[in-house]
């Protein structure tokens, strides 16, 4: 039950995956002018944040609309009772769960796609469904719903993670969905009255697609994406595991990365450039590793996609504590430039971290972004009981299972914010890293909110 807290805290698309600073919005070479942000729903210069709610039996949208200064006081929430959105508020549709964002129908305006990965459709249980919402001046106003491609069947979860992209170079914005462990990629064209065109099946030979994760690794213009799951061998034996498709004409064609795990589980995946050489680097975590230990794979990218793979671990030199089984390092993982210098940042939750005798306190651990890429030298750690940190630990606090860094007041600087059942928090960037000086508490939805 443990391992699996962090989905009950704040589900976002792996999907919703954690980008880094390649992670690129979706825009269109139109005579409309794109949305400056993929998730500026309306179109106002301000990028807003949109989590999951459970305001509602079948799971809701909830909305807060960006400023100038951050998250701002207006708001809205949507659910399948909404005027215009497809579909009814059931019990256990598990709407908004995963979401993704971009300018789909190209009007200038953000627009997300939700999914409701437990709706009964014509009778078959949990076929699932994914729906767009459109942005407007308003904000997100209305649906339209995605035809699913795979053959229609129960426990199919149509939805289960979605991420978007210009993932075939044609300056138009795509969306891969997952159903029954396989990935579609919509190519066609998005409307306010249907969605048509064609749908990619990736080949991922024994692969079974869990998680995805959409950036730019090489330096053309095509979206990458990559395809987190399991793999199956013989003896029906299984591997955490996962699949890089470089963008352009043949996307459909890939290359499988190891994530060195005998489990069959990873957390957070993200893109980001950690070296600052121009190339996307691909980050995993693996918190079930050795035990849930933890481990963070890291693959440095190259003009043809992911070259040499680091694995950091609590046991990497310069790297606060030791690998102990069940703290779950690299379950949730986010990248942002901290300190201004033009390198992408990683922080790494540890949510199982055991402080004295309080089990399951959790920790974060920040590593910078440097030419040579991610080290554990300089690297910062923060618990509960870190100087300027408000509160003590606590068992089962499981501080870090959610970590974003996000510059939200455009100062240049990301901030990281952190959250566990024993509350959230915000700890700002400056020059020299991050700072308990200025530390506030915040909103777990908001935080839930930073789609990777």
């Amino acid at each position: 039950m443990r391992q699996n807290l962090r989905l009950a805290l704040a589900t976002t698309t792996v999907a919703s995956l954690t980008c880094g600073l390649l992670c690129l919005p979706v825009g269109a070479a139109t005579a409309a002018p794109p949305a400056a942000s993929a998730d500026d729903f309306n179109g106002d210069g301000y990028r807003d944040y949109a989590s999951a709610s459970r305001s509602t039996d079948g799971g809701a949208v909830h909305v807060v609309f960006g400023t100038a200064h951050g998250p701002g006081t207006a708001s809205q929430t949507i659910d399948q009772d909404s005027p215009g959105v497809p579909g009814a508020d059931e019990p256990d549709d598990i709407f908004g769960e995963m979401r993704a964002a971009g300018d789909f129908n190209r009007d200038g305006y953000g627009d997300l796609a939700v999914s409701a990965r437990g709706e009964d459709v014509n009778g078959r249980e949990d076929q699932g469904a994914v729906t767009i919402l459109w942005g407007s001046k308003k904000g997100l106003s209305g649906g339209t719903s995605l035809p699913g491609k795979a053959t229609p069947q129960p426990y199919g979860y149509f939805g289960d993670d979605l991420a978007a992209g210009d993932f075939n170079g044609d300056g138009r914005p795509e969306l891969a969905v997952i159903n029954a462990g396989e990935t579609y990629v919509y190519q066609g064209t998005f409307s306010r009255t249907g969605i048509s065109g064609p749908v990619a099946h990736p080949d991922r030979s024994n692969h079974r697609a869990a998680h995805l994760i959409a950036g730019q690794v090489t330096k053309d213009r095509a979206t990458d994406l990559v395809i987190l799951g399991v793999a199956a061998f013989p003896e029906s034996r299984t591997e955490a595991n996962a699949w890089f498709l470089k963008g352009g004409a043949n996307f459909t064609s890939g290359t499988a990365l190891s994530v060195n795990s005998h489990d069959s589980h990873v957390g957070d995946g993200l893109i980001a450039d950690f070296d600052k050489d121009g190339y996307g680097d691909i980050a995993i975590g693996n918190p079930d590793d050795a035990k849930r230990r933890g481990a963070v794979t890291v693959w440095r990218g190259g003009a043809q996609g992911p070259t040499t793979a680091t694995r950091i671990t609590q046991a990497t030199a310069g790297i606060a504590g030791t690998p102990e089984p069940e703290d779950s390092f690299g379950a949730s993982i986010s990248a942002g430039d901290i300190n201004h210098d033009g390198y992408a940042d990683l922080a790494i939750g540890a949510y199982g971290e055991k402080l004295g005798d309080k089990e399951y306190a959790g920790a974060v651990h920040v590593l910078r972004g440097r030419a040579g890429g991610l080290s554990g030298s300089g690297s910062q750690f923060f618990t509960r009981s870190s100087p300027g940190v408000p509160g003590s630990p606590d068992t089962d606090d499981s501080f870090g299972a959610t970590v974003r860094l996000r510059d939200t007041d455009g100062d240049g600087f990301a901030d990281l914010f952190v959250a566990g059942t024993g509350g959230s928090l915000r700890l700002p960037g400056s020059a020299s890293g991050l700072t308990t000086t200025g530390v506030t508490s915040v909103d777990a939805d908001l935080v839930d909110g930073f789609l990777q």
